[in-house]
């Protein structure tokens, strides 16, 4: 309980290559795309103030320019900005010239501020520059938050006026959202045809080991022998090692399948000579000979068939048609047992991985098991695997399964477990030996199958074989 615990709080990973490097490009550029577009903003958010400034600035100037003091004191003049928002109400945009200290003079003032007045900070608040101006953003009457230019000019020893100009904070606000908007749809854009393009160079450039898990699938699979294909600079002195390392295992098995097979062939003439033997000794110890070296001889044949078997699974050149093969067993099987109906059933075009003379054994000894214990009526289906069952070799893509049924007792299932021991029969007053249903498995399992007992439809014993396929082509 602890390991799975464990395991379900480990996080996730991904394990396709495609998927990581796709998902680390996008975060990538999503990160670098937001990070771009908020200096781009910022950056022209400092550079639109710099401009508002440098436009209240010139204003400031033309108002300064504009504005005279009479001989009695009084100021004068009537600032031309070349602006309609310093004429109309309530903008934001204000001149304004006001006397200091005890010069008592009338004030000049925009239009658009009218009898309204501005706040001024202190030269705490807002100290003046090395060119005493200062500026500052203030809140006007109507609301508006202003950013004010302001200087003091000095006409003589007694006359002194303040003279500020204002602008709209909100026009800076505006222009600033307004090309932020348009930055970053245009960097969405950006950022999702990058990431489009980006996708399809990956999954192009990525395509090759796609095609190598392919051709490895194809080999695992009993399709081909080597890893063959058009492969890139980078990837084709891996497909040259695997080729490498595929043929020296093959040698290897084929080695190891050659001296089971001497073994095997140089016991056959002893085990021989020990069964001639048993007959002309006496009984008691004739028998024990004869039951030894028949035990003997039938190990050898199985180790013998398990090194053909070996040598032939991997190979795309075993294969077998399904429906010629199976008739003939059926064929043979009616004419041994007149007093049994035969059925068989086999999908079009169906073929099988492995060696002829592997599945008539395999199918035929189920078929005589089947025959001995049915009360009337044997059937045989071959068709595609369905998924439920699939999956005993995850590589392989083809699977068949091939079911033997009868309408006889059937077996319980702690029978079923005994029944699969190799030597052991249940029912003594029918003949054999016992060895059917392992030779079955064993031949089963060296294809990487799988052998099932279970109880059938007619109550009797269904036997279930999933054994490799070929696809059509292959086939």
């Amino acid at each position: 309980m602890a390991l799975v615990t464990e395991s379900k709080l480990r996080p996730m990973r991904i394990k396709s290559l495609t998927a990581r490097v796709l998902l680390l490009t996008t975060l990538w550029s999503a990160v670098a795309l937001v990070v771009i577009g908020l200096v781009i903003s910022n950056i022209y958010r400092k550079s639109a103030e710099r401009g508002f400034e440098d436009l209240l600035r010139a204003q400031l100037s033309s108002v300064i320019n504009s504005v005279t003091i009479s001989d009695q004191g009084e100021l004068s003049g009537k600032p031309e900005l070349g602006d309609l928002r310093f004429a109309q109400p309530k903008t934001g945009w204000y001149w304004i010239v006001e006397p200091l200290g005890t010069y008592t003079a009338t004030p000049l003032v925009s239009p658009s501020l009218g009898a309204s007045n501005l706040p001024v900070l202190s030269v705490l608040e807002a100290p003046f520059d090395k060119q005493y101006q200062r500026y500052y953003i203030v809140t006007d009457a109507f609301g508006n938050r202003v950013q004010v230019a302001e200087t003091e000019i000095q006409f003589d020893t007694d006359h002194a006026a303040r003279f500020r100009v204002t602008g709209n904070v909100a026009v800076v606000e505006d222009d600033v959202r307004n090309f932020s908007h348009s930055l970053y749809f245009a960097l969405v854009g950006f950022g999702v045809g990058s990431l489009i393009v980006n996708a399809l160079a990956i999954l192009y450039g990525l395509k090759p080991l796609d095609k190598a898990r392919a051709a490895l699938e194809r080999i695992r699979a009993g399709e081909s022998e080597r890893l063959q294909g058009d492969f890139p600079r980078e990837i084709l002195p891996l497909a040259n090692e695997v080729n490498a390392l595929i043929e020296s295992n093959r040698r290897i098995v084929e080695r190891a399948r050659m001296q089971v097979g001497n073994l095997a062939h140089s016991l056959k003439t002893p085990i021989a000579v020990l069964l001639n033997e048993s007959r002309v000794l006496e009984r008691s110890h004739g028998d024990l000979v004869k039951n030894q070296a028949e035990a003997m001889q039938g190990q050898v044949q199985s180790y013998l068939n398990r090194a053909r078997i070996a040598a032939q699974r991997e190979s795309v050149l075993a294969r077998t048609e399904a429906e010629p093969a199976l008739e003939r067993l059926v064929r043979v099987m009616r004419r041994l047992n007149a007093d049994k109906e035969f059925e068989l059933s086999v999908a079009p075009n169906l073929a099988l991985a492995m060696e002829q003379q592997d599945l008539e054994e395999t199918v035929g000894n189920l078929l005589e098991n089947a025959a001995r214990f049915a009360e009337h009526k044997v059937r045989l289906s071959a068709s595609e695997a369905p998924p439920e069952i699939k999956g005993i070799d995850p590589v392989r893509r083809h699977w068949v399964e091939l079911v033997v049924e009868d309408d006889g007792p059937g077996l319980e299932p702690d029978q079923i477990r005994e029944a699969m021991k190799r030597g052991r029969r249940l029912d003594e007053s029918k003949p054999g030996t016992g060895l059917g249903l392992s030779i079955v498995s064993e031949i089963t399992n060296e294809y990487q199958g799988r052998l099932e007992l279970s109880r059938g439809a007619w109550g009797g014993l269904r036997a279930s074989l999933i054994l490799p396929g070929l696809t059509k082509d292959v086939a």
